[in-house]
């Protein structure tokens, strides 16, 4: 392998800190398999949240795991150029194809073409030479003026016979159906082959109850609501004579069978509706040692006219007229009766009895599933046809995006081109007066982070809705410019996609760090100036909180104090604790002034020349540390960390230096050309506190220079 690669003369670029093959020609592509995977910008990327069309994605990714790798793209590049008599054409921006592109000199690539020409004439283009890939995603008029389009699925419009077309209709309606590649919905084999045995063994079942009628049905037609009318009583009259079998057994459980008093107690104290079903779980009638089970009077309330139907439907015809039934009796009708539940209970579960017993049977002896599987295979035996115009999709799909993955793939030519977009570059995002370029759709935010806080950028992860709509998003936007004051847990923007689309973002985490040499620079004095503020803010409410509780304290006092009473004498001025305090704070201000006199001395004792170098010096040594540390974090941006947590697998350091992050992050400038009106009316009023500073600290230069001091 390493012998063919020198045979042929790669060409390579560099950017991002690292070299990047050039895909330029025709025999750059047929030789992609022989480069090195080590020079591949990437070894595999997922099929999800990348801006190219999934169903393009799906092709490539032949053993469908969502992901794609480098040996499927291999394999994709090698079979659309076998596909082209020169797959330069690949190269070219669009996604129409000639047709004398298409190498027709296999059979592979004959039948394709004639696909192809099939397709334009079906769409009613014939003699044109060109196919798009709008011709080929318009499945309806591909497929649906024909019969038969190889996908083993039938629909009624592909028979003759109008009995099969209404059988065809009636098989979908029952079975559900599924899409035909016209998009009606139709019937494949399997569903044939379900559809007949259903219909048998429905029919099989219907015969036994005809067959076997004085065992299964002893009522005849009535059997069933008799049936039903016994099974809603069954379980009563069972519990009434297990309960009357145990009363024999030992008299004492009479009591016991029967309701207890605090049951008629609870039930007395209620009120009862009209069919009484608060005693719908007391026994069926009161309980005696082997008595027979009234029908008519004695009965439970709530049973009385569950037992009445049952009397009327089961009792009457099976044994005659009857007021009470008996133990034996009981038993006599339950067996006359299991052989209807048994048959019942062998009823197959299908769909297809919804047709009714009388189609059924006639579907049956029609005899027509030889019919419908022949018409199914026919509609297999353009299959070949059928997947060469799949062929077709797949070549034009290649044509328009192979290309373009290839540019994010094999190199990332699309991400480091500012004319150009990466596939992973969901779109942007404006939030603080800034244009966020680089933004990538993720799944789980705390599981991105994870990873992504390696890339040594300043990322802040967003929640994105649509307005009035429930579709939801999230994605991570990359700041490269500005700073990072206003830039917190709850700010809003507004995300466009690469459709154009507008999405309210929301920001939900932030990874912090350094996002320029200049917000280094002024960090330690907003750092300082920030702690400052909080002390001071701090002092204040811990001075205000003691005030408030001190006149609380005083107002409380002042009330307890009893009318009348005489006034306290005040406390005699302590002047030794006061001379102490004055002491202590002279002692503070003169140290303060000794150190501020002591500085400003050695300032003003230094040649006039080097007191800028001194201002210089200080400045930097706050701030050149900040600086320093910024500046080698910058430096370290990288792409792979925030792609490898969305599942890529980048086989690189591709670095964003702060030339190109700047280029991904635009700050809000005015045009070229536009003029600002300076005088706002709102403006804070100028103070006259600077100039006298400054003339203060003249006058004290000039002091200086008069006693000596200042030596120029």
């Amino acid at each position: 392998m390493a012998e063919s690669a020198r045979s042929h003369n790669w060409r390579f670029f560099r950017a991002g800190g690292f070299d990047q093959v050039l895909i330029e020609n025709a025999e750059d592509l047929c030789r992609l398999d022989e480069l090195d995977a080590k020079l591949w910008a990437s070894l595999s990327c997922p099929t999800h949240n990348l801006e190219m069309d999934a169903a393009t994605l799906q092709l490539i990714d032949s053993d469908t795991d969502g992901r794609i790798r480098l040996a499927e793209i291999i394999t994709a590049v090698r079979w659309a150029c076998s596909m082209l008599h020169d797959p330069g054409i690949l190269l070219q921006e669009g996604s129409s194809l000639p047709l004398a592109a298409i190498n027709d000199s296999t059979p592979a690539g004959a039948l394709l073409k004639a696909s192809a020409q099939q397709i334009l004439v079906n769409r009613g283009s014939c003699g044109a030479d060109t196919i798009d890939i709008a011709d080929v995603l318009d499945i309806q008029s591909v497929f649906g003026k024909t019969r038969f389009n190889g996908d083993g699925i039938i629909t009624s419009a592909s028979a003759d016979d109008e009995e099969l077309r209404r059988l065809i209709s009636e098989i979908v309606q029952c079975m559900g159906g599924v899409a035909d590649r016209s998009g009606d919905p139709g019937m494949d084999a399997s569903m044939s082959k379900q559809f007949f045995e259903d219909v048998a063994s429905i029919c099989r079942w219907h015969e036994k109850s005809i067959s076997d009628a004085d065992v299964i049905l002893p009522l005849g037609e009535e059997t069933a609501a008799a049936h039903r009318s016994y099974s809603v009583v069954a379980a009563k009259i069972d519990d009434y004579f297990s309960r009357c079998r145990l009363a024999s057994f030992d008299p004492r459980a009479v009591l016991h069978m029967n309701c207890t008093d605090s049951q008629l107690s609870a039930i007395g104290s209620a009120t009862l509706s009209g069919d009484a079903q608060e005693t719908r779980d007391l026994p069926l009638a009161r309980i005696e040692a082997g008595q027979s089970l009234p029908l008519v009077e004695g009965v439970n309330p709530a049973w009385a006219a569950a037992v009445q139907s049952f009397r009327q439907q089961v009792v009457q015809p099976l044994l005659g007229e009857r007021e009470l039934l008996s133990a034996e009796e009981w038993s006599i009708i339950k067996l006359r009766l299991a052989p209807f539940a048994g048959w019942q209970a062998s009823r197959p579960a299908t769909t297809v009895e919804a047709l009714g017993g009388e189609r059924l049977q006639a579907i049956l002896a029609a005899g027509y599933q030889p019919a419908i599987d022949a018409l199914i295979a026919r509609d297999l035996e353009r299959q070949q046809e059928a997947n060469a115009i799949a062929g077709v999709e797949k070549l034009l799909r290649f044509r328009r995006d192979l290309v373009t993955l290839l540019r994010n793939f094999v190199n990332f030519a699309n991400f480091y081109n500012r004319d150009s977009r990466a596939i992973f570059q969901a779109g942007t995002l404006f939030l603080d007066g800034r244009s966020c370029e680089l933004c990538i759709r993720v799944d789980d935010v705390a599981k991105h982070a994870a990873v992504a806080h390696l890339g040594r950028t300043y990322l802040a992860y967003c929640e994105c809705r649509r307005h009035k709509s429930a579709e939801k998003m999230f994605i991570v936007a990359a700041f490269m410019a500005g700073d990072s004051e206003n830039l917190m847990v709850g700010r809003n923007g507004v995300f466009y996609d690469r459709q154009g689309r507008d999405w309210d973002a929301t920001i939900v985490k932030i990874i912090d760090h350094p996002i320029s040499v200049a917000q280094a620079f002024w960090s330690p004095y907003k750092r300082i100036g920030k702690m400052i503020g909080e002390q001071i803010e701090k002092m204040a409410a811990a001075r205000d909180k003691e005030m408030q509780t001190r006149a609380a304290t005083t107002i409380t006092e002042t009330g307890k104090k009893v009318e009348g009473a005489a006034p306290a004498k005040p406390a005699a001025f302590d002047v030794g604790k006061f001379a102490g305090i004055f002491a202590a704070i002279g002692l503070a201000i003169g140290a303060i002034g000794t150190a501020i006199a002591t500085l400003v001395t050695g300032f003003l004792s230094l040649p006039w020349w080097q007191m800028p170098l001194a201002l210089v010096g200080v400045v930097l040594a706050i701030s050149l540390p900040s600086m320093v540390i910024a500046s080698l974090k910058l430096r370290q941006r990288n792409l792979a960390p925030l792609l490898d947590a969305n599942g890529w697998a980048v086989n690189t350091q591709a670095r964003i230096n702060i030339s190109f992050g700047r280029s991904l992050t635009q700050v809000a400038r005015l045009p070229e050309g536009a003029q600002r009106r300076l005088d706002d009316p709102f403006a804070d009023k100028p103070s006259g506190w600077p100039w006298i500073l400054l003339m203060s600290a003249l006058a004290g230069g000039c002091a200086a220079w008069w006693l000596g001091w200042l030596v120029f």
